[in-house]
């Protein structure tokens, strides 16, 4: 089961494995606090992709598209957290503010359509 969190949000034991998917590290929190399992930075979009998005929800689909375009080619990284999830409890962090419109949602999304 794959679930999205914000990282600034405590942590639980029903999170299973904790991994932020963020390229980079979230302002003013703590590598104890975050509770993290892995930082998987190399998931996150890259540099341009998240520069141009700028969490723009009318660049949302386009977004995605290029993202998941990027996905592709990080076979490696996708497995990994295919396998975590089928392991039990896999949440992605992100630190976003926005719920809906991040890079953890479209990751999710990307999982859930290519391991049903």
């Amino acid at each position: 089961m794959i679930r999205i969190k914000r990282v600034y949000n405590e942590p639980e034991k029903s999170d299973g494995v904790r991994v932020l998917v963020d390229r980079i590290w979230p302002r003013g929190l703590s590598k104890e606090r975050a509770g993290l399992d892995r930082w998987l930075k190399e998931i996150a979009p890259s540099t341009g992709l998240r520069k141009w998005f700028g969490h723009d929800p009318e660049k949302w689909a386009e977004f995605k598209r290029k993202y998941f375009s990027e996905l592709d080619v990080k076979e490696d990284l996708v497995h990994w957290l295919e396998d975590k999830s089928k392991e039990g409890h896999l949440t992605l962090l992100y630190g976003a503010k926005d719920e809906k419109n991040n890079n953890a949602a479209a990751l999710k999304e990307y999982l859930e359509r290519s391991f049903p």
